[in-house]
């Protein structure tokens, strides 16, 4: 048995780092869905989004990657996936980056 294999050997392989969360209300700022945070958690509140097929009423709720949301914004209807949970609020190019479209497009009437 090699040194290496002697050192390694009975070790678990480490744990993976714990999926980054964060509030739902800061994440639709952050990725320009609502123009202030507050608007964001009222969207929230009122029944405006759904976290993976399930409405959800607070803001408080913890989004990670992954995640697939489905937002009633006024005038449209959007499905987006979380690609990112980002750090800050930034311009509208990188707030793009946090998310996939996944809205079908519709047909013109």
């Amino acid at each position: 048995m090699s040194r290496k294999d002697a050192r390694t050997q009975g070790r678990e392989a480490a744990p993976e780092a714990p999926a980054v969360r964060i509030r739902l209300d800061k994440w639709l700022w952050f990725a320009r869905f609502g123009r202030t945070r507050t608007l964001a958690a009222t969207y929230v509140e009122e029944g405006r989004v759904r976290v993976d097929g399930r409405r959800t009423v607070d803001p408080a709720y913890r989004v990670r990657v992954g995640h697939v949301l489905t937002l009633a914004l006024p005038g449209q209807t959007r499905v987006v996936e979380v690609l990112d949970t980002g750090e800050r609020r930034q311009g509208a190019p990188a707030a793009a980056l946090l998310y996939r479209d996944l809205t079908e497009p519709s047909d013109p009437p």
